[in-house]
């Protein structure tokens, strides 16, 4: 049973849940211009999980057959058979049910929206088959952690929180379009949609380039919605050096290095940005 669990785990990928977390533990943080109710952190965590468990578990079922012909791919669980299709569609099946439990534990409107964030979070796995906006769409699945924290908190909407959804956004978008120039040739020939496969390596990186310059200015207008000081401007400065660093790895399409700027430099951006975040809360 253990090691059926790190399977699942590995077939998730489930600790590249750093990525969005942190975020959306920000917003929480924000929302409660300091460290909000235990349960609600705890029901928070709950449905992050189970999202992304879900949204994971559907991109795994979705690009089995797609998998199975790229190289880079064809080790994955699902296609060695580690993982049956019943399994993963099992999984799916009780993440989104503990995804439901914890927006429904929180408040009506977190319950009320949950089909919405759901049909983003899983139906992105279908986009790359018709759009080069594939990222974006997986930038909003992400930049909706923040969104949804805010809900989770408060109960409401406000629209100061939405420039942390916009820059997680385009974060995303940028570092998703470096990963996928591993698999520009792949795209191309099983008539796939990304951005290098559409524009190129050189144009693709420019694209990704603007999305982090965009998501560094987004980051900066929280620090004056929120009034946030020298603590969370030290954090700022932290994740745009690393993004500046991210992109000086690839550049010129070095794609040897794309492991380590994705889940390395990426993973340390959204701690970077939460940990000062919430130190400067605590001033």
């Amino acid at each position: 049973m253990l090691r059926l669990l790190f399977t699942f785990g590995r077939m998730i990928k489930f600790s590249h849940t750093i990525f969005a977390l942190p975020f959306a533990l920000m917003g929480g943080w924000l929302a409660a211009a300091g460290p909000p109710p235990a349960r609600v952190v705890g029901w928070i965590v709950v449905a992050m999980v189970g999202a992304r468990s879900a949204a994971m578990g559907m991109n795994r079922l979705a690009d089995r057959a797609l998998d199975a012909r790229n190289p880079r791919t064809r080790n994955r669980e699902l296609v060695t058979g580690q993982i049956s299709p019943a399994a993963t569609r099992a999984l799916i099946v009780a993440a989104i049910a503990l995804f439901e439990l914890a927006s429904w534990r929180l408040n009506r409107l977190c319950l009320a929206l949950s089909p919405v964030a759901l049909a983003v979070l899983l139906g992105y796995s279908y986009t790359k088959r018709f759009t080069s906006l594939a990222h974006a769409v997986l930038g909003l699945a992400l930049g909706l952690a923040p969104l949804g924290a805010w809900i989770a908190t408060t109960g409401t909407v406000e629209p100061r929180i939405l420039p942390l959804s916009l820059g997680v956004l385009l974060w995303v978008t940028g570092f998703d379009t470096i990963y996928a120039l591993q698999d520009i040739a792949f795209d191309r020939a099983a008539g796939l949609h990304s951005l290098p496969a559409r524009f190129g390596v050189t144009p693709a990186l420019w694209i990704a380039r603007a999305c982090h310059a965009g998501a560094f200015v987004c980051f900066a207008t929280v620090e004056r919605l929120f009034h946030l000081g020298a603590l969370y401007d030290l954090g700022l400065l932290v994740a745009g050096s690393l993004m500046v660093y991210e992109h000086t790895l690839v550049r010129g399409g070095r794609l040897v290095r794309i492991e380590r700027a994705f889940f390395t430099l990426n993973g340390y951006i959204s701690v970077s940005l939460f940990g000062f975040t919430l130190l400067d809360l605590a001033r």
